[in-house]
């Protein structure tokens, strides 16, 4: 399965109900080659713009990037749930099979033409309280949305030994056929934050540990640091060429628009606006206090 199946498969099962819908997936992405879960989770990671914004696509989408995260960690020999619930928990739990230890883990994907994101957009803070009595706490975010310099992210995820996980690190392990077993431990990679904050002064904890981790992963696995960014490389290259294709997306849509007629341009302007939606909602409102 290809990145641009895998969206038509996401855009089939948008209309039926969403557990029915994910529960679908599930079934068809858990049984894809690990050649197939290498291509799709190098381009998960982005939302596509012709996706609307709070849709039920969108919803479906981002339940799509928790279950190829669940896939991942099968690929590395974790046992995995991918849990049903939406809100207040978090989204997988795996199971070491070996080393008696255990993760939950939250996918993240972003649209790149979203650049305003803060602290909340990562939920580091919630995915402390989510580990509960499980060992680590696993992000799996887009490498490069990370901030590049001071965040709130990186002290929270000091502080609660939260895992800043990324796509592109997980890439680059299947690319190496790394899985856990009875002599290979990997614990240390969900661990990294705790280790880098015994390095860490407080006054710097805002500071972005990432090139740190690169040089604690790269170690872990047992890759040069050319080999390392020779993966990256491959990677930034998927990474340009979805850029590329957003960007022509929205070009076709200025086109687009550019050939309506006023009529036409005046509706469009008034359902990007959701303002049907608006007044409606103002309404259940008024209706609620009258009653």
């Amino acid at each position: 399965m290809n990145y641009i199946e895998l969206r038509s498969l996401i855009r089939e099962n948008s209309n039926l109900d969403f557990a029915a819908a994910s529960n679908n997936l599930q079934r068809v992405l858990f049984d894809i080659s690990r050649t197939d879960v290498l291509s799709l989770i190098t381009e998960i990671g982005i939302i596509p713009e012709d996706i609307g914004h709070d849709s039920s696509e969108e919803k479906l989408y981002t339940k799509v990037s928790d279950i190829l995260f669940a896939k991942a960690l099968k690929e590395m020999n974790f046992e995995v749930t991918v849990l049903r619930e939406r809100s207040n928990c978090a989204d997988i739990i795996a199971q070491s099979k070996y080393h008696n230890y255990s993760l939950v883990g939250d996918a993240k994907a972003f649209r790149l033409s979203r650049t305003a994101k803060n602290a909340k957009d990562f939920k580091v803070d919630s995915m402390v309280h989510w580990k509960e009595d499980n060992d680590f706490s696993v992000l799996a975010c887009p490498y490069f949305q990370y901030p590049k310099s001071n965040s709130q992210i990186y002290r929270s995820a000091l502080n609660g030994n939260v895992s800043l996980f990324s796509w592109e690190y997980l890439y680059i392990i299947l690319s190496e056929n790394i899985r856990e077993s009875e002599d290979v431990n990997l614990r240390e990679l969900w661990n990294q934050s705790h280790n880098i904050m015994q390095q860490t002064n407080m006054a710097d904890a805002n500071k972005c540990f990432i090139q740190q981790q690169d040089a604690n992963i790269r170690e872990i696995i047992g890759l040069t640091e050319e080999q390392f960014n020779n993966h990256f490389n491959n990677i930034k290259g998927s990474i340009v060429y979805r850029g590329n294709e957003e960007i022509r997306y929205y070009e076709s849509e200025i086109a687009r628009i550019q050939q309506l007629n006023r009529e036409d341009a005046i509706r469009e302007l008034l359902i990007s606006m959701k303002l049907d939606s608006k007044i409606e909602t103002i309404r259940r409102f008024i209706n609620q206090v009258q009653r």
